[in-house]
C-alpha cells in the first residue's frame, strides 16, 4: 500500500526504471537464498554446548575420585610385620650363649573405632553421588546460556533483514523525491532530499550496530559451541583457522513452557513452588551433600568408641651351650585406647560436624529462595511481555501501519508534509523491531522459566518442530 501510494507521485517512466530495479533485487535474492544451507537451530546449538563443555567431563573424574576414594575408605588398614633380633649378647655375639636371645617375627593388625569404616565408606559414596545432578544442572544452566545467547544472535539477525528490506523502501522514498524535486512538480522540496539520504545513512548506522552485536553474538556462541580444549590438549597442537560465520535459523523456537498452570495463578504458594523445586537437580545435589554431612556426624561420634589392636609374635630361640633344644616363643596380645578425657575432643568433634551439618542446610534454603524469587520475577517479566506482544500485535502496529499510509497519501495529494511521511515510516519500523525483541524476550524467559522447573536437562532441549517437550507438561 505504501510503495503504492509512493509511486503515485513520480513520473509513469521513473516508476517503470524502479520496478525492473526491484525485479533484479528480488530475483538476486531468491537465488541467494535458494543456495543457503539450512541455519543453526536453537536445539543443536545448545547439544553441541552440553557435548563439548569442559566443566562435564571435569565433574565425572571428580565423581570418580570419590568413588575409587569410597572403596579405599571401606578397607582395613594394611597389618603390620614387624622382624628383629632380641637379647644379643655384645661380648660374644653367640645366639645361644643366652636363653633371652630369640629372633622374633611379629605382626599387628588395627580395627577402626566402632564402625568407622563403613560409615566413612558411605560419607563419601553419598559426597560422589551428587555430582551428577551437578552434572544435570550444569547442562541445564548451559542450556540457558546457550539458548539466550542464540536468541541475542537471531534478535540481531533478524532486525538486520528488517531493517535491509526497510532501507529499500527509504531509498525509494529519496529516489522519489529527487525525482519530483527534478521534475518540477512542486511537491518536494531540496530539504526533503536530504532528509531522506540522511535516514538512509541513520539507517546504514543502525545496521552496523547490529551487524557489530551479530559478530559479538556469534562469537559467544562460539565460545560454548567449539571443541577446543574438550579433550587432551598440548601446546604443540595446531588450530584450525577458520572464520567464525554462524548462519541461525529464522523461525522463532516457540518455547513450551513446564507445568504451565503455575501462570495461570495470580499468585502461586510457596509450598506448592517448594514441591516442584525439590526435585531440581541443583537442590538434590545440596541434599546429597547434606546426608554425607550427616553421615560425618555419625562418624564422630565413633571417636567416643575404642580403636582396638591385635598382635601376635613367634621368638625363635637357639640351643644351650650344652646343646639342648630352647623352646620357641609365642607371643599375643591386645591393645586399645581409653576415650575417657571427651570434653575438650571428642565433644568438640561432635559439635563441629554436626554444625557443618546445618550449615550445608541453610546452603538448601538459601538456594531455594534464590529459585522462588528468580521465578516470581521472570513470571511477572513474562505476563508484561504477552500483554506488550498483545498490544502490538492488535493496536499499535496497525495503527503504526495506518498512520504511514495516511501520512503517504496526504503528501502524494499535496496535503502533508514530506517529514511527517519519514517520521510515520520510521515510527512503524521501530514498531516493528520493537514488537521482534518483545517476542525474543519471550522466549528467553520461558527458557529461564523452564530452567526452575525441569528435572533433567532433555527438557530444556528444543525438539525438531521447534516446541520445548517434557513429561512435566502434562501433569
Amino acid at each position: 500500500m505504501i510503495r503504492t501510494l509512493l509511486f503515485k507521485s513520480v513520473p509513469l517512466v521513473f516508476i517503470i526504471v524502479l520496478i525492473i530495479d526491484l525485479c533484479i533485487q528480488l530475483a538476486f535474492a531468491e537465488e541467494v537464498k535458494s543456495t543457503l544451507q539450512p541455519g543453526l537451530t536453537i536445539e543443536m546449538a545448545i547439544k553441541l554446548a552440553q557435548k563439548n563443555d569442559p566443566w562435564l567431563a571435569g565433574r565425572r573424574y571428580i565423581q570418580d575420585a570419590y568413588e575409587s576414594k569410597s572403596i579405599a575408605a571401606g578397607t582395613l588398614p594394611d597389618p603390620k610385620v614387624n622382624v628383629g633380633l632380641a637379647n644379643m649378647p655384645l661380648d660374644t655375639f653367640d645366639f645361644g650363649q643366652e636363653g633371652m636371645t630369640q629372633f622374633k617375627v611379629g605382626v599387628s593388625q588395627m580395627f577402626p573405632r566402632g564402625n568407622s569404616l563403613a560409615l566413612r565408606q558411605q560419607q563419601l559414596e553419598l559426597v560422589a553421588s551428587q555430582y551428577p545432578f551437578q552434572i544435570e544442572d550444569r547442562k541445564a544452566k548451559v542450556a540457558v546460556t546457550t539458548g539466550l545467547i542464540w536468541l541475542d544472535i537471531y534478535k540481531a539477525q533478524e532486525s538486520i533483514a528488517l531493517i535491509e528490506k526497510e532501507r529499500f523502501l527509504f531509498e525509494q522514498l529519496s529516489d522519489v523525491a529527487r525525482a519530483s524535486y527534478s521534475a518540477a512538480l512542486g511537491k518536494s522540496r531540496q530539504q526533503d532530499i536530504v532528509r531522506a539520504q540522511l535516514e538512509v545513512t541513520r539507517i546504514d548506522d543502525r545496521l552496523d550496530i547490529l551487524k557489530q552485536q551479530l559478530d559479538m553474538g556469534k562469537q559467544r556462541l562460539y565460545q560454548w559451541t567449539s571443541q577446543y580444549f574438550v579433550d587432551d590438549f598440548s601446546y604443540d597442537a595446531q588450530f584450525q583457522s577458520e572464520e567464525v560465520d554462524v548462519k541461525l535459523a529464522t523461525t522463532l523456537p516457540r518455547i513450551k513452557l513446564l507445568y504451565p498452570e503455575l501462570y495461570l495463578e495470580e499468585r502461586v504458594q510457596p509450598q506448592t513452588l517448594f514441591q516442584y523445586f525439590s526435585h531440581h537437580p541443583s537442590v538434590d545435589a545440596i541434599e546429597k551433600n547434606i546426608q554425607a554431612s550427616r553421615k560425618g556426624v555419625e562418624l564422630s561420634k565413633q571417636k567416643y568408641k575404642p580403636e582396638w589392636g591385635v598382635n601376635a609374635g613367634y621368638g625363635y630361640r637357639g640351643d644351650d651351650p650344652l646343646n639342648n633344644d630352647r623352646a620357641d616363643l609365642f607371643t599375643i596380645g591386645l591393645s586399645f585406647d581409653l576415650p575417657i578425657f571427651t570434653s575438650n575432643k571428642q565433644d568438640r568433634e561432635v559439635q563441629a560436624a554436626v554444625s557443618q551439618a546445618e550449615e550445608v542446610k541453610t546452603r538448601k534454603w538459601l538456594r531455594l529462595r534464590e529459585m522462588m524469587s528468580a521465578f516470581g520475577t521472570s513470571k511477572a517479566q513474562l505476563k508484561k511481555l504477552e500483554q506488550r506482544q498483545y498490544r502490538y500485535r492488535v493496536e499499535l502496529l496497525p495503527q503504526m501501519e495506518e498512520q504511514a499510509e495516511a501520512s503517504l497519501s496526504a503528501y502524494t495529494n499535496d496535503d502533508g508534509d514530506f517529514a511527517e511521511v519519514v517520521r510515520a515510516l520510521i515510527a512503524e519500523l521501530n514498531a516493528r523491531l520493537d514488537e521482534l525483541s518483545i517476542d525474543v524476550d519471550i522466549q528467553k524467559t520461558k527458557l529461564q522459566l523452564n530452567y526452575f522447573l525441569m528435572t533433567t536437562p532433555e527438557q530444556m532441549i528444543l525438539s525438531d518442530n521447534g516446541a520445548m517437550e517434557s513429561n512435566g507438561d502434562k501433569k
